[in-house]
């Protein structure tokens, strides 16, 4: 007999989310995902000046605030086929680089690493002398001490005693399905609390050179409104580069040293969870870090992947690739919009139509993308996977160098299969953030070289012809390949459409019956609980949700076994 548990809302993300989960024999066997609000900011953008729609879309999300900013513009430059000066390439990849950071430091310690580590172990079991010299032994890190496991240790046994334990209150502590050594669940706390510090001190790079965070306020249609004068302490000057190089270097060694070892060391002692949670083997990233003016030399490659053994159908090469741009569409036959179709984002509308009663058709205000006819996985499987295959050798040290600190300590042999999982994208994740982090050297290098030729240039003028002109803007964000598709005519926006990483991944099933990738992936995990569904929210968390992004009031009432409410 199935039994259904529904968690809603599904919390440690952005938006709102419910799952839906039948459970027969121990596992689930169907799953829904619902997008339950709906906000309409595409609506809102239609008639305005194209050059201040960046202000606007960045506002879909308080988190991914930055990526929306920089998906935004280059969808108005590429409708005008504009020229971005180098400078303004370099100050743009070196924000979303920072932000990148920032968001996957973030993502794993605070969002997701509750749903492996016990915090009540910590605190009650490990030793602490015990667990600092195993964190000696995995990494070098120098923040390993003795004297600071006992700290957050202490600090961590008053937050129980007190009743009041903050951010760790309703975990699913002592849950079946947790099962590292005390040792190790101090580890991860003490990192937990560290990492606080590392993500502040990247996104301050956002902060000095977008002006703010969230929310940047630097962007320009044409490039960048910082302007660079050696001369002007109120100008981005080297003083300010030099300090923003201090920051970059900080962070450095806690990503190598304490975030790769800890998601390879919880990756090894949950083999299992890099079986779980495995989607249709279909994979769309786009390159980043554009280096030309043009957008047409990118430094982090992408591509389209389909087969088995991850070979890459088709590269992405440019802004302008027709092989993206023409096979992205959109469908809605479960999707509270009115109609039924799949278009492509320059032709469709954005009509709500919410039938709360309609359980069997209409059920998300998600929308269900393909690409190619198919559903996708996009985020950092797709792009480490498609890195590897396009000879990207930053991407080819990094992953062999974290399936060998797995192996080191489970001796598994892990291969690239195990990426496409429910552990896999953490440890993709974590691949990506090394990748980044050399990127992003590398962009502050290319900044003052070209300074230091004689470049001052940060910004071009848009010119808008009379007539219509139609482009995309795209970004490899954090949480995968996310594009902005506009429709200007004379002057102003007639359509505006954002598809959003997590619609990719959260949308519901599609027109041809195709589940949705949360819906997809769910299939399978096994529940040991079904008052505590831990093993649900692990493969939700594994995708970094961002539902306020996925849509733009009310959830269906449903005939529920369990109704878990998750904090």
């Amino acid at each position: 007999m199935s039994q259904k548990i529904v968690v809603d809302p599904v919390t440690r993300i952005e938006g709102h989310l419910r799952i839906e989960c039948d459970v027969a024999d121990g596992k689930i066997s169907s799953a829904r995902s619902i997008g339950t609000m709906w906000r309409g900011l595409e609506v809102m953008l239609r008639g305005r000046d194209p050059r201040e729609a960046w202000l606007i879309a960045q506002r879909i999300c308080g988190v991914c605030t930055t990526v929306h900013a920089m998906a935004s513009v280059r969808a108005v430059e590429n409708a005008l086929d504009m020229e971005i000066p180098k400078n303004a390439q370099y100050i743009r990849n070196m924000i979303v680089g920072a932000h990148c950071l920032a968001d996957n430091i973030v993502h794993f310690y605070v969002l997701s690493a509750m749903d492996w580590i016990d915090i009540a172990s910590a605190a009650l079991h490990a030793d602490a002398k015990k667990a600092s010299a195993l964190a000696q032994k995995l990494s070098p890190w120098k923040r390993n001490s003795y004297q600071e496991f006992k700290q957050v240790q202490d600090k961590l046994k008053a937050l129980i005693d007190s009743g009041q334990l903050g951010p760790f209150s309703s975990g699913y502590w002592g849950h079946p399905a947790m099962t590292l050594e005390p040792e190790v669940n101090l580890l991860a706390a003490v990192h937990y609390f560290q990492a606080l510090e590392y993500q502040r001190t990247i996104n301050k790079v956002v902060t000095i050179l977008g002006s703010k965070t969230p929310h940047i306020q630097n962007l320009a249609v044409g490039g960048v409104a910082n302007p660079i004068n050696l001369d002007s302490p109120a100008t981005l000057t080297m003083e300010r580069l030099l300090y923003i190089k201090d920051m970059i270097d900080e962070v450095k060694d806690f990503v190598h040293q304490v975030y790769t070892t800890d998601v390879a060391a919880i990756g090894a002692m949950y083999p299992e969870w890099c079986e779980l949670g495995k989607g249709n083997g279909k994979f769309l990233s786009h390159p980043e870090m554009p280096m030309d003016t043009m957008g047409t030399e990118f430094l982090m490659p992408g591509g389209y992947i389909t087969e088995d053994d991850f070979k890459v159908e088709q590269e992405i090469t440019s802004f302008h690739d027709s092989f993206f741009e023409d096979n992205v569409t959109e469908g809605i036959k479960h999707s509270y919009y009115k109609g039924d179709w799949d278009r492509h984002p320059y032709v469709q509308d954005t009509e709500p139509d919410y039938r709360p009663d309609d359980k069997d058709d209409k059920y998300s205000w998600i929308k269900s993308p393909n690409f190619k006819g198919a559903p996708a996985e996009v985020g950092p499987v797709a792009s480490v996977l498609a890195m590897n295959k396009l000879g990207y050798e930053p991407a080819i040290k990094y992953t062999n160098r974290m399936l060998g600190i797995i192996d080191s300590i489970n001796g598994s042999k892990p291969t690239l299969d195990i990426l496409p999982s429910t552990m896999g994208r953490h440890i993709s994740r974590c691949i990506r953030s090394a990748v980044v982090h050399d990127a992003l050297e590398m962009q502050w290098t290319a900044l003052v070289e070209n300074i230091n030729s004689g470049d001052m240039e940060t910004c071009n003028q848009p010119v808008f012809p009379k007539g219509e002109q139609r482009g995309v803007g795209t970004h490899e964000a954090p949480r995968g390949t996310l594009s902005h598709w506009v429709v200007i005519k004379n002057g102003k926006l007639t359509n505006y459409q954002a598809v959003v990483p997590s619609t990719w991944l959260a949308g519901p099933m599609d027109g041809k019956g195709e589940p949705g990738y949360y819906e997809r992936c769910l299939v399978g995990n096994p529940i040991a609980d079904p008052e505590k569904p831990l093993e649900v929210l692990r493969t939700v968390h594994s995708f970094d949700p961002c539902l306020a992004c996925a849509v733009q009031m009310l959830d269906p009432e449903g005939n529920e076994y369990s109704t878990v409410k998750v904090l």
